[in-house]
């Protein structure tokens, strides 16, 4: 029997990259996944697909989770589907380029910068809140949100991303703290540079050259790795863990 199976996951943000990845990941251990997404509708369609076609159970669903009534919507949508959801995973980012070239410097970022990159943590409240009456009711629940190694060794200063991630600390630990009794557990992945998604398209080689130089696996991340990150804290091996956050990145940085 798969570690997963008979649990409802939600992922934000999963039509592709790491979000696609941790879906898949997730899907091939049993979990009935709903395949969130804003704007890629084909890229969602296609991940369902390829989880159906490996014998899994998922659902897309567009839902802007900065959107408090939509969210509320794909929750329902997701108890009427498959039960009550017992693992989410925060993963959905705003719209951001890892361009070391064209990045703002701290002179140029502005408030707007900073309150659009907190949108993450926004979609995270309104998830979490909308999961966790099921995740009461189910008596167990798993909450992963995904952060970035950038919040321990900033080597490029993305002000606004950096800073909307490291929010994720306070956020996580408080909601653990407050829901370890109902044995649910809250926990983070910070990963590194991942090789190749749409945000990280911009960094240049000689930036990916250098990260996977320093890194001691001598190599950039994959979307799969945070895949498989997510799934051991999502499974029962991590069941008395909580309120703590990984660093996946290959070793690069050691907090």
């Amino acid at each position: 029997m798969s570690v997963l199976e008979g649990k409802v996951a939600l992922v934000t943000g999963a039509s592709r990259g790491v979000g696609a990845a941790i879906a898949k990941s997730l899907a091939g251990e049993g979990a009935a996944v709903i395949v969130n997404y804003l704007k890629s509708e084909g890229r969602a369609e296609e991940v369902v697909r390829n989880i159906r076609g490996s014998g899994g159970e998922a659902l897309p669903y567009r839902a802007d989770i900065t959107d408090e009534g939509a969210v509320r919507e794909m929750v329902r949508a997701a108890e009427e589907a498959f039960g009550a959801v017992e693992i989410l995973v925060n993963n959905a980012l705003p719209d951001y380029s890892f361009d070391p070239v064209e990045r703002k410097d701290f002179a140029g970022v502005e408030w707007g910068d900073y309150l659009q990159q907190l949108g993450a943590l926004r979609g995270a409240l309104y998830c979490s809140q909308a999961v966790v009456p099921g995740m009461i009711g189910k008596g167990s629940g798993r909450i992963v949100s995904i952060l970035s190694n950038l919040i321990n060794n900033p080597v490029v200063a993305y002000h606004d991303y950096t800073t909307a991630k490291s929010s994720f600390l306070g956020f996580s630990r408080n909601l653990a703290a407050e829901l370890g009794p109902h044995n649910i557990t809250v926990n983070m992945i910070a990963g590194g540079l991942i090789d190749e998604t749409d945000a990280s398209a911009a960094t240049t080689q000689e930036v990916r050259d250098i990260v996977a130089g320093s890194t001691p696996l001598r190599r950039l991340g994959t979307p799969e790795d945070l895949g498989r990150a997510v799934l051991m804290f999502a499974s029962p091996w991590a069941g008395f863990v909580t309120g703590q956050y990984i660093t996946c990145d290959g070793g690069l940085v050691m907090p």
